[in-house]
């Protein structure tokens, strides 16, 4: 018979004694992090650390690479409380289209009501989370964080929300309710199989993007019912679009190698951004009955896309084109 350990809960001020100066710092490390990005199906980057928001200070501040949007972290090794309470409201309110993050040792159920309170009344610009920090051990082991959501906003209430408002108000085309009814359904494949390719909310749009890890490049599907085809691009939209374009030519052969597919380099010398496309040509992307198949080939062709640029996207630094120029 195997034989079992037991898991042992912690005191979380034995690991961190003080939020400044043990929690931040080590939430805020980018192999932590991730454990917060996995929890919240989010992708942080790291923007600073006590980043001052009018009078005070959050603890962390990062970027949600799927749309560049901020997020803001206040941490509280102790029980919730209205300070906490009404320093969110303070950052919510100096800043725009933000997700807000409350980690506790422990929500009250009047704190919890809030945050749903918040993303209740709130637009879908602001999004309020509240999660429980726990630390596990089994026998001698090393501990172990574990993040519990209270409290998490209902994105896929207010995209039908959303959406059904725009039909009964006539705003949808027929190719507009086609690609929003698309896109639902995509979403919601990608959710179901635990893609590692996170979807965001539906619009009538004939793009979806994706994050891939870094701020300023997304992933996108595209559906193109002018010229029947679907695509798949890293689009790269920055300050520093045409020299990281080039330092991704340079490893072209490489890329593709990996990928298993070839793409259509596009500087667009005319634009600030940047694309790299993958397109599958002769395909009615509106034609319902071949939705299922092409969903499964934008949905493979996505995943790949972010297994091999992925990592390399993370490592590209300007100043080494400038260097090679």
């Amino acid at each position: 018979m195997v034989e079992l350990g037991r898991l042992q809960k912690l005191n979380l001020r034995e690991v961190w004694e003080k939020e400044d100066l043990d929690f931040t710092p080590w939430l805020a490390q980018e192999e932590n992090l991730s454990i917060l990005s996995e929890t919240l199906n989010l992708e942080l980057e790291l923007e600073a650390q006590e980043k001052n928001v009018g009078p005070f200070r959050a603890d962390i501040l990062c970027r949600n690479t799927d749309d560049g949007s901020w997020v803001l972290i206040e941490n509280q090794l102790e029980k919730t409380d209205h300070n906490h309470l009404g320093q969110l409201m303070t950052y919510a309110a100096g800043l725009h289209a933000v997700t807000i993050i409350w980690i506790s040792a422990q929500f009250t159920d009047e704190h919890r009501a809030a945050l749903d309170w918040l993303n209740d009344i709130t637009d879908e610009d602001f999004r309020f989370f509240g999660l429980e920090v726990e630390l596990w051990k089994i026998g001698d082991s090393s501990p172990a964080p574990k993040f519990n959501i209270i409290s998490k906003p209902n994105d896929w209430t207010r995209s039908v929300a959303r959406a059904s408002k725009q039909i009964v108000e006539g705003e949808l085309t027929e190719t507009k309710a086609a690609q929003l009814k698309y896109w639902t359904l995509f979403r919601e494949r990608l959710l179901a199989e635990g893609s590692s390719v996170r979807p965001q909310k539906p619009f009538p749009q004939h793009w979806m993007n994706f994050g891939i890890g870094r701020t300023g490049f997304l992933l996108g599907g595209l559906l193109n019912s002018t010229e029947n085809r679907i695509g798949v691009e890293l689009y790269i939209n920055n300050d520093d679009a045409k020299p990281y374009f080039w330092l991704l030519n340079a490893q072209k052969n490489e890329i593709e190698q990996k990928l298993g597919f070839t793409l259509e380099w596009m500087e667009l010398p005319e634009r600030k951004s940047c694309r790299l496309v993958h397109y599958w040509k002769d395909r009615n992307p509106l034609q319902e009955d071949g939705w299922g198949e092409s969903q499964a080939w934008m949905q493979e062709k996505l995943e790949t896309l972010k297994t091999v640029l992925g990592p390399i996207v993370k490592t590209l630094d300007p100043e080494d084109w400038e260097a090679q120029k």
